[in-house]
């Protein structure tokens, strides 16, 4: 299926989780992620990956209903109202904003987490002392996968 707003994941990275729509971080990631997939070309991405599921359990969307609206072609724009008609837990303003700031600074709470995100952090950027929340690890590993350097 060819999407014309279909990004190719294999050539770059999708959005920084930090990126908002509607208020939302995370949603403009999952989208390129999303119709990355339903192309074919969302390289080693995963949609409706455990980051991407927390954005859809706070609304309350199931990813599947999501990709088959993604699949129609719809815009960044047509989504996010598609997203507040259709989603179980309706959101306020205040609490899209206080979900994504804190999405933004949460960190590894768990050892298993931990311990994967340290193991990353010393694959791709292991001098870096300023990698510390979960944003950071994916902006600079997004970064160092298509060629930077850390």
């Amino acid at each position: 299926m060819a999407l014309n707003n279909a990004p190719d994941l294999t050539k770059g990275p999708p959005r920084s989780p930090r990126v908002r729509l509607g208020g939302y971080t995370i949603l403009p990631r999952m989208l390129d992620k999303g119709r990355a997939t339903i192309t074919g070309k969302h390289g080693e991405y995963k949609y409706a990956c455990p980051l991407d599921e927390r954005f859809l359990d706070f609304v309350g969307i199931d990813p599947g209903a999501l990709k088959k609206q993604l699949a129609s072609g719809k815009g960044d724009g047509e989504i996010l109202e598609w997203i507040s008609k259709n989603a179980k837990n309706k959101r306020t303003d205040a609490e899209i904003e206080a979900w994504s700031c804190y999405a933004e600074r949460r960190v590894p709470a768990d050892p298993d987490s931990r311990k994967y995100f340290t193991e990353l952090q010393e694959k791709t950027a292991p001098k870096r002392e300023d990698v510390c929340t979960w944003f950071d690890l994916l902006d600079v590993d997004d970064y160092v996968s298509f060629g930077g350097k850390a």
